[in-house]
């Protein structure tokens, strides 16, 4: 046993340098202290704090000096528990916890509060009476910051941690000048609030109040983070402040917001816009010090938490592209709502991957703007969870809970946040407990479900006024002060105010629009024209050479090595597969100076073992990633396997292309269905940014389909569900049938001169199926064909033309094949969206002889394409349909059924008397 096994873990390193300091020096110590060490020797006695018998020794440690470990028992306590009885909550009274933390409750009483223990110097008091270490930890853990942080298993941050909080008893020592520069943003936020519940009467605005100590928060996380030479924020928050936020801390004009709530139509014709306090803005700031920070604030829907995802995707861009050395010069910020971080899963998975290599950011600053209330929902039906931060201690993340009303307390906490980030690298949390002033919206009567807490609130002053109370009778400014700099501010949103209403129209300033400044808008007529996405012969062949080669001092699984050789093999016989099509696009884009980020579940391999992009050596799963190999100022490849999530990691890819259009982005879902778990990313963010926020983004999301018997969730992608959110120019959507199509249409998200999500419906079996191959003439002289004829029959001779899209295609090739069929024709439209209409007609015109014309696809009939025919294409309500009928899953569990039911569909396609599918 250890010579100081009687001690716990949080107790030895006290006690080790205290026995050290003895043996350097014996009259250094306390008397107790001393008598005690000269008594045992510890290189051979091991004995109990009781004086119990351990190993044959008996022993019986002095009163005193059990006091010690009693005292040092006590310090722990408020250290791991001081939180639970801090004064955090301005309206409410605590919830009661117990055991307390009464000194009885340590084997102490209150006849010891004045005996000198030494134990003090663990809180660097050094020897102090009782009631003094406790009137320190009082101030310390117990006043209007509560700290949690015992927990974390790093030493050197506990350590950290410990020496910041001792520093002036955990309590901010700000000048006056800070004091005022403090009061003057409270009063930002007060006045702003008040300004447009006068002006705007009954409108929502989801204010502040009660929450307003966030704006001086802000203000100075800002500033001091310029001192750590932090160049850009990215800031994502719901609706509840966004609009102070926005005014107060981004710069934007107070002018624009009222034109805003005035309802006033936008300059642009084809943009619908969105809410007032959904919208995002960009901007410059200078500090103090003259230093310029750039400072973005991410646009955001009314699911809440669900801009988090786009704020770390957007960082890590920042990141990669402009501070690869220093990733920490980009700073995110999520503000949250207590009942959104404790209700929502997609905090859950946001905070597990921050330590990820594809997805960390160094560290987020979490704040929680904490109302105690989820729109009627009172917070103990809101969580199970002690406090509603709990899910921060997933990464071990310190939590801070802060009065809202003490405005010097929630800047203090912040600046602790932005220090513990800035060292460690790591995410830190801040609950501020507040209230809200109003119901949900300003319209909404909050009495109807909380009456006692509304009838506290009704009579509780504003943050203003009770700081300037305080710095009143501290005497750091008069009683006219705050009526000065109100009367001044109100005058200048009175000033704005006028300003906007001679303006006819609202203006919308697009996000991040310096990211954007070389790309140009783009409606469904440009969207159709041809973008140049060949390359040259010479170009694809060293691409094909590099990748193919492995390193010789390496040993690889010889499986591997026969695949990645192949490559090489594959090139040299013109016979290209879906995956060198990948392969060989990827490449060409990286040798034209852009980077290619990848991420999902497996990507690296690739689901169905077709990709390979990152080998592992066989002796130490070295990784290998031949992609970078190509040339030295190639592009970057970043490619990840991702966490077992969608809706975060597409969130972050979503908010990656956001900052980087540069970059093609690539989400792949492991099998196309599973990206339904990232529905809301699809319905706010990818399908409507552009409409409601002006947002361009080229996200591609590659989605696994096709019908080989794998049951519902491993068949469709569910394409329908994209096609239905398709309008005029929001998307494109795509089922290639052939590598070279699929080679030019991933170029062409990069080579345009604009940007729209691409999502792609991409095979399982047909990544080996032997007739899906490629020339590399057609790579090097192709582009990308949103519809492929049929150029292997006589156009005189058929009689069924057949539009088919995807997988579906080669079931029928077989089939006709099979039945040595010369009068049906098979054209596939390989974009769905937009649809290639113009080019449809002119192959009716082509078969205008064929009696019978058929929309063929493998999904059942209120699934896949069909629906979006009928909406989009006239002429498909006369064609004949051949599909499994409707179900309400895509597919049936049993092989034999699903032969059965695909049969039948491709039997109907070649004999329409055949209708009888099941």
């Amino acid at each position: 046993m250890d010579k100081y096994s009687f001690l716990n873990a949080a107790h030895t390193a006290y006690f080790a340098d205290l026995y050290d300091q003895y043996l350097k020096n014996p009259d250094s110590v306390e008397p107790s202290w001393r008598a005690f060490f000269q008594g045992y020797d510890f290189g051979s006695e091991t004995f109990g704090l009781d004086g119990e018998i351990i190993e044959g020794v008996s022993t019986q440690i002095p009163e005193q000096v059990q006091k010690e470990f009693q005292v040092l028992k006590l310090i722990d306590g408020y250290r791991s528990r001081g939180h639970l009885f801090t004064k955090t909550n301005p309206v409410r009274a605590r919830r009661k916890y117990a055991p307390t933390l009464e000194v009885e409750n340590f084997g102490l009483s209150k006849n010891d509060l004045q005996t000198v223990f030494s134990a003090g110097e663990v809180l660097g008091l050094g020897s102090a009476t009782l009631q003094t270490i406790i009137d320190h930890l009082e101030r310390v853990y117990c006043e209007s910051i509560g700290v949690e942080y015992m927990y974390i298993r790093k030493p050197e941050e506990i350590k950290w941690i410990q020496q910041k909080l001792n520093v002036n008893d955990n309590h901010p020592q700000f000048s006056p000048d800070q004091k005022k520069t403090i009061l003057r943003k409270l009063n930002e936020a007060v006045s702003f609030e008040n300004f447009l519940h006068t002006k705007y009467v009954g409108q929502k605005r989801f204010s502040l109040e009660g929450g307003e100590a966030l704006i001086p928060a802000l203000d100075a996380l800002i500033e001091h983070a310029s001192g750590y030479d932090v160049k850009e924020f990215v800031m994502g928050m719901a609706h509840r402040g966004r609009l102070s936020t926005l005014t107060n801390i981004f710069g934007k004009s107070a002018k624009d917001i009222f034109s805003e709530f005035d309802g006033k139509d936008y300059e642009q014709e084809v943009f619908d816009g969105d809410v007032k306090y959904h919208l995002g803005w960009t901007s410059d700031r200078v500090s103090d010090a003259g230093k310029r920070i750039n400072l973005n604030i991410a646009p955001n829907p009314s699911h809440l938490e669900t801009v988090g995802a786009v704020v770390e995707g957007i960082v890590r861009a920042k990141q990669d592209d402009k501070y690869p050395d220093n990733p920490s010069q980009v700073l995110p910020i999520i503000v949250h709502g207590d009942a959104a971080i404790a209700g929502q899963g997609l905090v859950y998975e946001l905070i597990q991957m921050a330590k990820l290599d594809g997805y960390k950011t160094n560290g987020t600053i979490h704040i929680v703007v904490n109302n105690q209330i989820g729109f009627t929902t009172n917070y103990l039906d809101a969580r199970s969870s002690t406090y509603c931060t709990d899910v921060g201690k997933v990464t071990l993340s310190p939590v801070l809970h802060v009065n809202a009303d003490d405005a010097e307390a929630v800047v203090h906490a912040t600046l602790f946040a932005l220090h513990f980030r800035m060292k460690f690298k790591r995410d830190v949390f801040i609950d501020m407990l507040g209230y809200r002033k109003y119901g949900h919206n300003e319209g909404d009567e909050p009495k109807f479900t909380q009456p006692l807490l509304y009838k506290a609130i009704a009579k509780h002053k504003n943050p203003r006024d009770i700081y300037a109370e305080r710095l009143i009778a501290e005497g750091v400014i008069n009683s006219d002060f705050v009526t000065e700099i109100e009367k001044e501010y109100k005058d200048k949103l009175e000033e704005k105010l006028e300003d906007s209403r001679k303006i006819k129209k609202t203006e919308i300033t697009p996000f991040m629009q310096n990211e954007w400044t070389n790309f140009t808008t783009a409606q469904e007529d440009k969207m159709m024209q041809p973008v140049d996405t060949s390359y040259s012969r010479e170009g694809l062949k060293k691409i094909a050479e590099t990748i193919s080669s492995l390193p010789e001092d390496k040993k690889f699984i010889r499986k591997i090595q026969r695949l990645i050789e192949s490559r090489k093999t594959m090139f040299e016989e013109d016979r290209l597969d879906w995956a060198m099509a990948e392969h060989l696009a990827y490449g060409s884009i990286l040798l034209d100076g852009n980077d290619v980020r990848m991420s999902g579940q497996d990507v690296e391999r690739g689901t169905f073992s077709h990709r390979h992009a990152v080998v592992k050596v066989e002796d130490s799963e070295e990784e290998i990633i031949l992609h970078n190999k190509l040339s030295d100022d190639q592009g970057k490849f970043y490619i990840y396997n991702s966490l077992l999530s969608e809706y975060g990691v597409v969130g972050f890819d979503y908010g990656y292309a956001m900052a980087s259009p540069e970059t093609l982005t690539i989400w792949e879902a492991q099998f196309g269905d599973f990206s339904n778990g990232a529905q809301i990313m699809l319905d706010q963010y990818i399908s409507a940014a552009e409409d409601k926020w002006k947002l361009q983004n080229g996200l591609v999301m590659l989605l696994p389909h096709g019908y080989e018997g794998q049951g519902a969730e491993h068949s469709s992608g569910r394409m329908e569900r994209y096609l239905q959110l398709c309008a005029k120019d929001n998307m494109f959507v795509a089922d290639c049938t052939t590598p070279a199509n699929m080679f030019h249409l991933l170029r062409r998200q990069v080579k345009a001169d604009y940007r729209k999500p691409l999502i792609v419906f991409t095979p399982k079996s047909l990544l080996r199926h032997p007739k899906v191959i490629s020339t590399v003439d057609e790579f090097v002289n192709g582009s990308f064909q949103m519809l492929i004829d049929d150029a292997t029959v006589q156009v005189e001779k058929i009689k069924t033309l057949v539009f088919v899209t995807g997988k579906f295609y080669y079931d029928l090739l077989e089939e006709r094949e099979l039945l040595e069929r010369d009068d049906v024709a098979l054209v596939r439209i390989e974009q769905l969206f937009p649809l290639p209409s113009k080019d449809m007609r002119a192959v009716l015109d082509k078969y205008k002889h064929a009696e019978d014309i058929v929309w063929a696809q493998e999904e059942p009939r209120n699934m896949g394409a069909y629906g979006h025919m009928l909406m989009n294409f006239d002429e498909a309500k006369q064609f004949r349909v051949a599909s499994r009928r409707p179900y309400g899953a895509p597919a049936a569990g049993s092989s034999v059924r699903s032969k059965i039911r695909h049969k039948e569909v491709i039997d109907y396609v070649f004999d329409k008397a055949k209708n009888n599918q099941r």
